[in-house]
């Protein structure tokens, strides 16, 4: 019976149908095949998964990133990092990560970072001669950077979940952040010289000041959304509400960039942008019920576990199948699933809470860039106007360099604890 879940699922996606639509349907065919439940419950169960307080704070993300889109905020945090790393063999490429490394601490969401700055990264990457493929690729992997560097909604809800501290999961999530830029910079660097992209421009100290400058204020998001869920002032939801007041505030009276036709604009895209996520996640929530009504997720974990008594041998077994689940199931439900169930068991091997924490999320954050339930691959779809099956074969050679950031946090537990370690004694 499980496998026709998995074949509606299939089946439905391969027609065409939109991701939601495939795990929406694929699960009402299972129910009304398999008889377990009434065909209502179906409704039921995905109010149900949307029906959370936490994931209020996508809204607000969302509508944060469209709003500093609009209000020139984004444009501003751009060209303070092409300032910087402009000058690099395939410096908008580089420019690409580095601004997602800012962004990620203003939405810490994948989603949000690929719909705030993907259409800037990717329309100036295109007019300055790279490939559309590789501006999507490259702006779809620094996307995943935005849940790793905190604010971070898939570590509140880990740490909710795991009864771990969120102050040293947000701190644990800096470095890890830091080597995924790094990593995709190095990346970019090869890519670059083996095609001969332009370099932007020569470093200039004083053009980096005027950046600074005039970025002071569209800098201060970062501070106002990590530093008041660090210090316990705001929760994520707060956070994001603040992110989103202080975009509109900057909009409206600092920059006046915003009018009343451009803030209705980004109020309907905000709200279509919502929808869709949300249906996603609401899909996703019955088709993960489904899945833990019959224990398919506990006996695959279990199955697995009992394979080895090898710490290294049990890493890499629980990397592959929150790989192949996270390929299948909306980030969230795949954490409420898995949780309970894999960490337990990675307690028992040494493993310390926040670090296992760490390691799930990033794991989760790359399955974003993987097909079908590829959330980040559908908002550049829409924005590049490149097929969902272009963007997932121009996304693929970057998850190279992803992957290598996660097996080494994975196997250096001190790369994602030393941090927390030193602010939390």
């Amino acid at each position: 019976m499980i496998a026709v879940l998995f074949l509606s699922a299939l089946v439905l996606l391969l027609m065409g149908a939109p991701v939601a639509v495939a795990l929406g349907g694929g699960s009402l065919i299972f129910i009304m095949v398999s008889g377990q439940v009434p065909d209502l419950v179906v409704l039921h169960r995905m109010v149900g998964g949307v029906d959370s307080f936490p994931l209020l704070a996508v809204p607000f993300f969302i509508l944060a990133g469209n709003l500093m889109n609009s209000a020139g905020i984004t444009v501003r945090i751009f060209d303070f990092a092409k300032s910087i790393v402009g000058w690099l063999p395939g410096g908008l490429g580089h420019v690409n990560v580095g601004a997602s490394v800012v962004f990620a601490g203003m939405s810490g969401a994948a989603v949000a970072d690929a719909g705030g700055l993907g259409s800037i990264e990717i329309k100036a990457m295109k007019d300055a001669g790279y490939d559309t493929e590789f501006s999507v690729g490259i702006t779809a992997a620094s996307s995943t950077i935005g849940p790793i560097i905190p604010p971070s909604l898939p570590m509140v809800i880990y740490g909710v979940l795991a009864s771990a501290s969120i102050g040293k999961l947000f701190a644990a999530g800096f470095i890890p952040g830091l080597l995924m830029a790094v990593s995709l910079m190095i990346m970019i660097a090869v890519i670059a010289r083996r095609r001969n992209y332009p370099v932007d421009a020569a470093f200039r100290l004083s053009n980096l000041i005027f950046r600074t400058r005039d970025a002071f204020l569209s800098l201060m998001t970062p501070v106002i959304v990590a530093g008041g869920i660090i210090t316990g002032i705001l929760t994520p939801t707060e956070a994001a509400i603040a992110a989103a007041a202080y975009a509109l505030f900057l909009g409206l009276f600092i920059y006046r960039s915003l009018t009343l036709k451009s803030l209705a604009w980004v109020t309907i895209r905000s709200i279509e942008t919502t929808a869709v996520v949300l249906f996603i996640v609401a899909a996703a929530s019955i088709f993960a019920w489904i899945l833990t009504s019959n224990n398919v997720a506990v006996n695959i974990a279990k199955t697995m576990l009992t394979l080895t008594d090898s710490k290294v041998a049990l890493t890499l077994i629980i990397l592959v199948l929150l790989l192949v689940v996270g390929c299948f199931m909306e980030t969230i439900a795949a954490m409420i699933i898995l949780v309970p169930v894999l960490l337990p068991i990675a307690l028992q091997f040494g493993f310390d809470p926040t670090h296992f924490g760490v390691v799930m999320v990033l794991t989760l954050m790359i399955s974003l860039l993987t097909p079908p339930v590829g959330v980040v691959l559908y908002v550049l779809s829409s924005i590049s106007g490149l097929s969902f099956e272009r963007c997932v074969a121009a996304t693929a050679p970057f998850l190279v360099p992803l992957l290598v950031v996660l097996l080494l946090v994975a196997f250096i537990p001190e790369l994602s604890l030393w941090l927390p370690n030193l602010v939390f004694k």
